[in-house]
């Protein structure tokens, strides 16, 4: 696919509105009278529960990638936290991201970083792109779960379940704040890891790619921006390889390690002895 060829992909309007709408609502916590510090507390709480138990932890390193195993009382619990990040089903979710790793950076990549920046961080998510079709074939092991059809069905609703939650909690500001803020930080956070690290830092490792290792990329998603690390080692449940590499989802596996939660956690050669 080149960029002529993307710009003539059928604009997916649904999803233009869906997002347009988000950061429209979002911008209203500019108004004095929706801020509050409890309001902000419950955004970066929501945020890591969304961000970093659900997409980081839940979505990518345990479903996409089966890098660690665990119960499926606590498989689901994280599936239904990066549920509540709006990022759609968590069957479309995988099934994308798999597809990414496959073809990472040429024409069958839903999000080809050669096609530039914005085609990478969101352009991609706004057009009928042909992997859409391919999901099923990339999902087999998980298409046919009941709970995982049932939080790519009703993954609206249940947000808006949360909002009415909020609500009754704090008011417009935990709504507006909890909500549209979150939702907007979670998106372009995890936004960065398809285009901030496929262009800016460095590459340790021969991933045939465009991936790199972003710090600020890795500060904002716990972890997520040693991202030519996990080019390099997809199965690996720790990005950070070097010891000065943080990587909060790492030490969030290993504690679950040691509460004997997750269990046959994969590894990187270099790092099989830690």
């Amino acid at each position: 696919m080149t960029v002529a060829t993307s710009q003539k992909l059928p604009l997916e309007w649904s999803v233009i509105l869906y997002m347009a709408s988000i950061h429209l609502v979002a911008l209203l916590a500019f108004l004095p009278g929706n801020f509050s510090w409890e309001a902000v507390g419950v955004t970066f709480l929501l945020y890591w529960i969304t961000g970093a138990l659900g997409i980081t932890l839940g979505f990518h390193r345990l479903i996409s990638h089966r890098s660690f195993q665990a119960p499926k009382w606590l498989e689901y619990l994280l599936v239904f936290c990066g549920t509540l990040a709006c990022q759609g089903g968590v069957i479309q979710w995988v099934g994308l991201h798999r597809m990414h790793h496959k073809y990472s950076d040429t024409a069958p990549d839903p999000h080809d970083s050669n096609l530039g920046f914005w085609w990478s961080h969101v352009g991609w998510m706004l057009h009928q792109i042909p992997a859409d079709k391919d999901i099923p074939r990339y999902t087999q092991d998980i298409c046919e779960d009941s709970f995982f059809k049932f939080c790519q069905t009703y993954m609206v609703p249940i947000q808006i379940i949360l909002g009415l939650f909020l609500y009754f909690l704090g008011g417009w500001p935990f709504i507006i704040w909890g909500i549209f803020v979150r939702l907007v930080l979670v998106f372009h956070f995890t936004w960065f890891v398809n285009s901030a690290t496929h262009k800016f830092g460095y590459q340790s490792h021969e991933s045939n790619d465009n991936s790199r290792n972003c710090w600020w990329v890795a500060l904002l998603t716990f972890g997520e921006g040693w991202h030519n690390n996990h080019h390099a080692y997809q199965y690996s449940a720790r990005h950070g390889l070097a010891w000065w590499e943080i990587d909060i989802t790492w030490m969030t596996i290993r504690f679950l390690q040691i509460l004997g939660l997750a269990k046959n956690v994969k590894l990187a050669p270099t790092n099989e002895s830690h």
